[in-house]
């Protein structure tokens, strides 16, 4: 596989209000790699990742991600950005007045997905993250584990270069938790970034990658 930048950030800052954020932070991601980014609560890792996604904007410095220049770019092109990064989110975020399958046929109608190749792709992603027998459920039916794994499963739905994972493991227990990790880990090995934040020692200890740490409104790389 060619080893492509994905996401290149150089001396930016981030701030919420008066609040520093992150400051002259500098970070690269390549194709098929798996980034952990760790910090205590409140250290800015969500908000980084707001900021890729551009919930958040960036004050300096400079921002590519996926070609999109993210100090540049037009609002009508957001959307057009986040159909490229599939987002998991911590606390779901799942249309709960509708079954599984529903809530993944919302994102590729809004995503200009054709009636005819919804059913196969939506079958397609349930399966990777081993939830093919669980379409018709409702997610208040599900336990957090298997919601969680419909999230993911609705991040892949449009075949995105990153995964941003905002704590997917934080509101799961232990074991579930690894679960999700591997299956995370798993989806990178498929060719597939992945970018998660989380300030559970022991998952990145279990299940090894790239670790950068946030902290003091700084983003320091401290490797494997």
């Amino acid at each position: 596989m060619e080893d492509t930048i994905l996401l290149k950030l150089h001396d930016v800052s981030i701030n919420r209000e008066e609040n520093v954020i992150l400051r002259n932070a500098s970070f690269e991601l390549r194709n098929g790699e798996f980034v952990y980014i760790i910090g205590k609560v409140g250290s800015g890792k969500s908000s980084l990742l707001k900021a890729l996604y551009r919930e958040l904007p960036i004050e300096c410095g400079d921002a590519y991600i996926l070609d999109y220049d993210l100090n540049r770019i037009k609002n009508k092109d957001i959307p057009y950005l986040r159909r490229k990064l599939g987002i998991v989110f911590q606390d779901f975020q799942l249309l709960t007045d509708r079954s599984v399958i529903k809530n993944l046929e919302f994102v590729l109608k809004a995503t200009g997905w054709k009636k005819n190749e919804m059913s196969e792709r939506i079958a397609k992603v349930l399966h990777q993250v081993g939830m093919q027998n669980k379409g018709y459920k409702l997610p208040h039916e599900l336990s957090g584990g298997e919601q969680q794994r419909i999230v993911i499963a609705r991040a892949l739905l449009n075949n995105p270069a990153i995964i941003l994972a905002d704590e997917p493991t934080g509101n799961l227990d232990p074991e579930t938790g690894a679960q999700i990790v591997q299956l995370l880990h798993d989806i990178c090995k498929d060719g597939t970034a992945v970018i998660m934040t989380t300030h559970n020692y022991t998952l990145v200890q279990n299940y090894p990658g790239r670790v950068v740490k946030c902290e003091n409104a700084c983003l320091t790389d401290v490797g494997e």
